[in-house]
């Protein structure tokens, strides 16, 4: 891409008064205007590039790039989102949302034209293509999310591990001894980092305490009632006496009406609790303990960090992992009965 140079010198004129040209600051002849214009045109010069290199400004403004699938599960991300656009807006940046499913193609365009001061990266894929671009482009870049290749990268997310671990402790500190995970639909098992680490935590913890744990998944492509009603029966026949819920507001719901045409009572005869949830567990049809996935905290700390690499203290790469907490509602109690073990996914 051409530098702001070579227009002044295809235009004949100095570089302030390309800049003069395409910032407006200062009256510019017409004819030598015509001369800049043709020339940024030939050139292939960004306009908005140029003006901010020149005037050493910032763009005030961040891009987020998103990609909205056909199975993006819309109210999680659009929590994120407006998260972000809450702490930009806090610091007085505005988002520049980039939905291209192919995610590299935004994030791409921006940093090329200098549109923006900093990217901001959501629904992080373990082998995410975005991870390559980022260590290609001067333009500072945060990971809301963690992929599998992070060195030298600036990464932020919740303490999934811990928060997993939390949840199988609080139910063995109850007295449960079978534990069943309802996870994700399946293909967030491929496409997300977070949820083969909520599993894997569940699993090992629970055999680090002695509890037998089995796991099932909520649907195929995204969450179904169905398939999360499904799971919950299979984990409930094989013994669970309680349930740790990693899964979409609808399989909450799905798993609960369950219970309730099961006649169980939670927690009397079922303790329940969920893991990463971002949506209010207690406004379900029967309140759930959580350890929730904040979605504001997660994004006050990457916008935190996106204005730090614009600093002369720019921060060092690395994961900054969120601790969780657990807001108790009423859901995890002693079981009623004991049960030997719980069948295998």
């Amino acid at each position: 891409m051409a530098n702001i140079n070579e227009v002044a010198e295809a235009a004949g004129v100095s570089i302030s008064t390309v800049s003069y040209a395409l910032s407006g600051k200062r009256p510019v002849a017409p004819d030598t205007r015509r001369r800049i214009e043709a020339a940024v045109v030939e050139l292939g010069y960004s306009p908005n590039a140029g003006a901010r290199m020149l005037a050493g400004s910032r763009t005030q403004i961040f891009a987020l790039t998103e990609p909205l699938r056909k199975d993006t599960h819309a109210p999680t991300h659009m929590a994120f989102v407006l998260a972000t656009a809450i702490a930009a807006r806090r610091n007085d940046y505005d988002v520049l949302l980039l939905t291209d499913e192919q995610a590299q193609a935004g994030m791409s365009r921006v940093a090329a034209n200098g549109l923006v001061d900093a990217i901001l990266v959501l629904d992080v894929a373990p082998d995410d293509a975005r991870v390559a671009l980022a260590r290609q482009i001067s333009t500072p870049t945060v990971f809301i999310g963690i992929p599998d290749d992070r060195d030298g990268l600036i990464c932020v997310d919740l303490d999934f591990e811990a928060a997993a671990a939390r949840a199988v402790d609080l139910l063995v500190d109850a007295g449960h001894t079978a534990i069943g995970l309802v996870g994700q639909a399946e293909t967030a098992y491929v496409k997300s980092n977070f949820p083969p680490r909520v599993r894997a935590s569940v699993i090992s913890r629970g055999a680090e305490r002695g509890a037998a744990v089995a796991y099932g998944t909520s649907g195929g492509k995204r969450a179904d009632r169905a398939a999360a009603r499904a799971t919950a029966a299979r984990l409930l026949d094989g013994g669970a006496t309680a349930l740790i819920l990693h899964c979409a507001d609808e399989a909450h719901a799905a798993v609960l009406a369950e219970l309730d045409e099961r006649g169980l009572r939670v927690p009397e005869d079922v303790s329940v609790i969920s893991v990463g949830a971002t949506f209010d567990t207690t406004a379900l049809p029967t309140p759930i303990d959580s350890i929730p996935l904040v979605p504001e905290a997660s994004c006050d700390l990457a916008v935190d960090l996106a204005l730090q690499c614009l600093s002369a203290d720019r921060p060092d790469p690395g994961v900054r992992l969120i601790p969780p907490t657990y807001s108790p509602a009423g859901s995890v109690a002693p079981p009623s009965s004991q049960s030997s073990g719980v069948a295998a996914d």
